[in-house]
């Protein structure tokens, strides 16, 4: 197991670099990640180079046993490189620049930059490549993290190159954007411009291929640095830091040319949906490389400093946080950072050495939490535990929040809704896209829509095979240039739906984002049909009354059986929710978004039927389990003691157990018979974070 921070001494005298290393082992570091924001040390003018006070870090850190993830140092350029070079600056979509005084100050799609950068990134690796101490590489950091959209020249004459290569043809872009509409017909690539400030909604098709072009260019700042490295002879593993379900950056295109995925995560100790809303972004993480360890890169020790309010950790929540990664299939903890620092914006995050030392609860609970992850044994490889695949698509993610829309979607609100239903009855679930769910007995595609061919293909054979379906409103709506497809709306997977739609009946005064009205007693019935002139509707769903909001759609069942009609509303007695068997399949669909227990009872019929369970069954409230492979990980985020019973052997002591006692944020790692496994892995050779354990 990896351990350690990320790791400044450019900030700090060399008189603590001894003590750093000593402190380090000390709190059972192996591994820090070295130099991220080190530009201006490392290359203090255009033509100065130091390299002396790297060379003399990194030796002292490999004497000390503590290994090196070595950062190219891109992520935020020196005031040189701005002050020479204005071109390099990014712009907001009025065209004004963004200055430098910040971090990420820099036009992804500049060529200045990136032959600055690059520059850097082959003197590092000429000097490093080949260093015993140098386990990983870490290229840039949090890429668009600060800057999710460049308006700058330098995007504009990339973003024409980048549809020229699309589209061949500015006819096939006037085809695909739909430019007849309000006179928008381009006769040249070169009248193309960014979306930058207009007075009214730009072109949802043009704003869609717009957000691809943003991803697809950090990405080649990724990918440029990536091959430098490689022309080098780095042999290391060489990745950057997601950043869970972020929306500038499609990640899922990204992971392929990641070695390892690496991920950063705050959970917010104010949000009360914080174990569910860390639980889904692991498992997206882990769902991007399946089969492979990933590595948490970053988290936070105590508080952070970004928040309008910044409470720390509950005792133990550390602990509770970190299994929650070990238990999706991280191979490797780490902070930001190591040594608070004394000044910048950063100075009130929480560090592993605090500024009031070693004799603090922060620093007894990093120590106490690297000893148990240097005791633990060697972890399986994360299988295909999940039978249950959650469909979250970034291009769809992208189409569905524009504008002029019936209504608003929150999609990663109402995603995490979907998934919170399945987490709440501790049933694993993989996060995938439309065109990866063969193997699984459920999959859920909530909201999907933007839905590309291959994605309802893939959908279509599915259920056809065999597979259970569950989807809801606002999807199979356009295609991957967000336009209508002939015939209206469920072209494609109507016919599986056994379903014909009709309208989407938007209702007043909700969003995806609002709070559901849930179940309802039967003093409530009366108020929650009131409340349907607000914005809910109801429908009933084995004798209990339930709440829907943000639509109620116009669908007609064509070969699906009903299974819920409304009970309010102007569609009352339309279906509400249906089934439809297909092939050897079924299909589930419901017309509106369920309320909290209204959502849960859905999905309940759809588990009931399709037949899939739960990691461990019967576990009390509060407590979370995953499994990766054989080993089952079981975390009590709840207030009181709870007893479990499961059988197996506890990974830490080799003991075996028939049950296990959690105290409140405690954590059992028990290994067990693994659960009938989903789809297989894929096969073929690839790198894992065990190559960098290794190298340590």
């Amino acid at each position: 197991m990896l351990y350690g921070a990320d790791y400044n001494p450019d900030q700090w005298p060399e008189e603590v670099w001894d003590e750093d290393v000593r402190l380090m082992q000390e709190a059972g570091v192996n591994i820090v990640s070295l130099g991220i924001f080190a530009w201006s040390r490392i290359q203090p003018a255009e033509d100065v180079w130091d390299f002396e006070w790297l060379d003399t870090v990194i030796d002292k850190l490999h004497a000390g046993g503590i290994a090196v993830n070595l950062a190219t140092a891109t992520a935020s350029p020196p005031p040189w490189v701005s002050a020479t070079y204005p071109e390099t600056l990014p712009a907001d979509e009025s065209g004004a620049s963004y200055w430098p005084g910040s971090r990420q100050h820099f036009a992804p799609s500049s060529p200045t930059y990136r032959r600055l950068a690059g520059e850097l990134v082959r003197r590092l690796a000429e000097r490093y490549v080949h260093h015993p101490a140098v386990v990983m590489w870490h290229v840039g950091n949090e890429f668009g993290c600060h800057l999710w959209m460049d308006f700058s020249d330098a995007a504009r004459d990339a973003y024409r190159v980048w549809l020229q290569n699309r589209y061949a043809t500015v006819d096939a872009l006037n085809d695909a954007w739909g430019t007849s509409f309000w006179s928008q017909r381009y006769g040249g690539f070169d009248e193309v411009f960014p979306p930058r400030l207009a007075p009214y909604s730009h072109n949802p098709s043009s704003m869609l291929d717009w957000r691809r072009f943003t991803s697809d260019m950090l990405l080649e700042c990724y990918l440029m640095e990536r091959e430098i490295l490689q022309a080098a002879g780095a042999t290391q593993p060489i990745t950057t830091n997601f950043m869970g379900p972020f929306k500038p950056a499609d990640y899922r295109k990204w992971a392929p040319f990641m070695d390892v995925i690496a991920d950063d995560c705050y959970p917010d100790p104010a949000n009360p949906h914080r174990v569910r809303d860390a639980a889904f972004q692991r498992d997206l993480v882990r769902s991007l490389k399946p089969g492979v360890p990933w590595l948490l890169w970053e988290q936070a020790t105590d508080a952070v400093n970004w928040r309008p309010a910044n409470p720390g950790k509950r005792p133990g929540a550390l602990v509770a946080e970190t299994a929650q990664s070990i238990a999706r299939g991280a191979d490797g903890i780490m902070f930001f950072q190591w040594r608070q620092s004394r000044a910048g914006s950063e100075k009130f995050h929480s560090a592993m050495l605090p500024h009031a030392g070693t004799r603090t609860r922060v620093w007894d609970a990093v120590t106490e939490l690297g000893a148990r992850l240097a005791a633990l044994p060697a972890l399986p490889s994360p299988g295909r535990d999940a039978q249950v695949a959650l469909v979250f698509d970034w291009e769809n993610w992208w189409a569905v929040e524009e504008r002029d829309h019936p209504t608003e979607i929150d999609y990663l609100a109402l995603v995490l809704e979907w998934y919170g239903a399945f987490h709440a009855r501790h049933i694993q679930v993989d996060i995938v896209g439309p065109e990866e769910v063969e193997g699984y007995d459920l999959v859920v595609a909530p909201a999907l829509y933007l839905l590309r061919d291959e994605g309802g293909a893939a959908l279509t054979r599915f259920v056809e095979a065999g597979g259970t379906l569950l989807t809801g409103p606002f999807s199979d709506i356009v295609d991957a240039h967000d336009q209508f497809r002939d015939g209206g709306f469920l072209t494609q997977l109507g016919p599986v739906l056994g379903l014909r739609f009709e309208d989407f009946g938007a209702l007043a005064g909700t969003s995806s984002a609002a709070a559901g009205v849930g179940a309802l007693n039967a003093d409530a019935v009366q108020a929650a049909r009131s409340a349907a002139a607000r914005g809910a509707v109801t429908f009933e769903l084995n004798g209990t009354e339930l709440s829907g909001r943000v639509v109620a759609e116009s669908i007609h069942a064509s070969g699906a059986d009903v299974v819920a009609a409304f009970t309010s509303g102007a569609q009352t007695g339309a279906p509400a929710l249906t089934r439809h068997l297909f092939g050897a399949g079924e299909a589930w669909y419901t017309a509106t978004q369920p309320g909290a227990d209204a959502l849960d009872a859905v999905v309940g019929a759809v588990v009931a039927a399709s037949g899939v369970h739960p990691v461990v069954a019967g576990l009390p409230a509060g407590v979370e389990a995953a499994r990766r492979g054989g080993l089952v990980t079981l975390i009590n985020h709840g207030d009181a003691r709870v007893e479990i019973a499961i059988e197996g052997t506890d990974a830490e002591t080799g003991v075996a157990v028939d049950r296990v006692v959690l105290d409140p944020q405690g954590v059992a790692f028990v290994s067990a018979p693994a659960a009938p496994s989903g789809p297989a892995a894929p096969s073929g050779p690839s790198l894992t974070a065990s190559d960098a354990v290794a190298r340590a």
